[in-house]
């Protein structure tokens, strides 16, 4: 019989189009990331990070954002909700002028990584952050918290240096929080330690989990949270993904494993799982590496990966 205390339903946002694409090298053709979108959206997905809007010259292949978001608006607008990454003003800016549903802001816990991954201070990321929230008009805005549990600079990071962070995000006024375990070093005990500070602190706000899989963590780390009662988790096809500013971040928890598991526990996900599995094969085929167990073994091959904004 489920724990009663493990939630019966989670909503899955999709995010091997940002995280997953940032992280390959050879640039994909616009086409096939539209292809693989379409494959992606027709699991049953309710909510997907599409793209971001970010320096080309930082991230090559988000250059096609727009147009990325142009296909994506034409088939998906109403149907499959629209999440776009955006590290400063400028790139919501440019986000905007697509009409996504949400902009997803980043900044990290950490002091280290946050200068590393955006040339800025904390501080100064929180007063860009009020800059775009006096813009967004009527589109709802998330920030993701980088480095929310362990830094790659710094080491893990105090769960109180996470509360101030939230604080300040929540004065400014968001729509939604992501706390990401950046380069999936964190262990349960960890994530149970943070995640029980900021369940005491903010009760049942419904914040996302971006957890990575690094050190193979990613799936007990979902279990310490789902006892916690955090329902909403990030998830990448193939598992594929890793953060170009964080050393030795391998990959994201992979869609199909995290549906596999939490399907067999009870808990319903909404998303297809043999639809999941299909599309992450897909991936193959536009000469990306599978990383999850459960497409690796579904194509015939041993995983050979080591298993996050």
């Amino acid at each position: 019989m489920m724990d009663m205390k493990i939630p019966r339903s989670v909503t899955i946002r999709e995010v091997c189009p940002r995280d997953g694409f940032q992280s390959v090298k050879e640039f994909i053709p616009t086409e096939d990331k539209v292809k693989f979108i379409d494959t992606l959206a027709e699991t049953g997905v309710s909510i997907m990070e599409v793209t971001s809007f970010v320096s080309p010259k930082a991230i090559p292949q988000m250059a096609d954002a727009a147009e990325v978001m142009q296909e994506f608006n034409k088939k998906w607008k109403g149907k499959v909700e629209s999440v776009v990454l955006i590290p400063n003003l400028r790139g919501a800016e440019n986000a905007l002028k697509t009409d996504p549903d949400w902009i997803n802001f980043v900044l990290s816990a950490s002091e280290a990584h946050n200068k590393a991954n955006t040339r800025r201070t904390v501080e100064k990321s929180l007063e860009e952050l009020r800059r775009v929230a006096a813009i967004k008009g009527d589109t709802k805005l998330c920030v993701s918290v980088a480095t929310a549990f362990e830094c790659p600079f710094d080491g893990a990071v105090d769960p109180e240096v996470v509360i101030k962070v939230l604080d300040a995000i929540f004065e400014i006024g968001v729509q939604g929080v992501t706390l990401a375990d950046t380069i999936g070093t964190a262990d349960p005990f960890e994530v149970t330690r943070t995640l029980s500070m900021v369940r005491g602190k903010y009760g049942d706000y419904p914040f996302y989990l971006h957890l990575h899989d690094t050190h193979g963590m990613a799936m007990v780390n979902t279990m310490a949270a789902l006892h916690l009662g955090f329902n909403c988790f990030d998830s990448a096809a193939g598992g594929l993904g890793g953060c170009p500013f964080a050393p030795g971040a391998a990959g994201n928890a992979a869609t199909e494993d995290l549906v596999n598991c939490l399907e067999r526990m009870g808990v319903n996900t909404g998303v297809d799982l043999l639809k999941t599995i299909s599309a992450a094969r897909n991936m193959e085929s536009y000469g990306l590496h599978v990383m999850s167990h459960l497409a690796a073994s579904s194509i015939g091959r041993k995983d050979s990966s080591c298993c996050q904004g």
